[in-house]
């Protein structure tokens, strides 16, 4: 059963690490509810005769965002008013960044560009979408905006609850499902050898496996 564990939280933790396809997207594409997180929206470059010049996202509305500067392109952002505040910490926040433009560099044909920010995740779990625009230097325009089946689809990424206490943390979730894992493998080692009794234990076992992974891969992407 060790060897059950052991190769079921491998398989989770590359499912969360798996690269994702050549769209505009954002990396990584989970983070905890509440948390400071650091991204980057990924720029590909899909063509082989272009390269891409401008590229536009517009951000949902989030708190505590700062930018990367990243060599060789220019960065503009355009502020937006919220019509409902954001509350973070006893503090209304009523101003954010709406839109981010960069220009100036150019990502050639096979290439790919990140571009990074921070931010801090909403209270609860939700689905945080980032409309994007590519501009290539033939005139072409791509629209990211489409739903995930679309050839286009819009980046997005999802602010999960991994069960993190008041001021516990992600490293605090590690270690209880750590000591979950521990003690269910005990109890696997112990069991009678009935299918029923087995079935339950490995029900319960992969249900820490696969929040045990999902918390260390964001660790991994910190």
């Amino acid at each position: 059963m060790k060897i059950f564990l052991t190769g079921a939280c491998a398989c989770f933790v590359l499912l969360y690490a798996a690269p994702a396809i050549a769209h505009v997207t954002i990396q990584p594409s989970e983070a905890p509810v509440g948390s400071f997180h650091a991204f980057v929206v990924r720029v590909p470059n899909e063509k082989d005769d272009a390269a891409t010049t401008r590229v536009e996202v517009k951000l949902p509305p989030l708190a505590f965002v700062a930018f990367e500067n990243v060599a060789g392109w220019d960065r503009r952002v355009k502020m937006t008013e919220l019509d409902e505040p954001l509350v973070v910490f006893g503090n209304e926040v009523t101003e954010v960044p709406g839109t981010v433009v960069w220009t100036g560099g150019e990502v050639e044909p096979g290439e790919f560009q990140d571009f990074g920010f921070s931010a801090r995740m909403p209270d609860e779990a939700t689905t945080l979408t980032f409309e994007a625009i590519q501009t290539y230097d033939n005139g072409d325009v791509v629209k990211w905006v489409g739903p995930p089946d679309a050839d286009e689809p819009t980046a997005q990424v999802s602010a999960i609850d991994i069960g993190a206490g008041e001021d516990q943390g992600e490293l605090g979730v590690i270690a209880d499902l750590q000591a979950r894992v521990a003690d269910l493998q005990q109890q696997l080692d112990q069991a009678p050898q009935s299918s029923g009794t087995t079935a339950t234990l490995l029900g319960g076992a992969g249900v820490a496996v696969g929040l045990l992974a999902l918390a260390a891969a964001f660790r991994r992407t910190r």
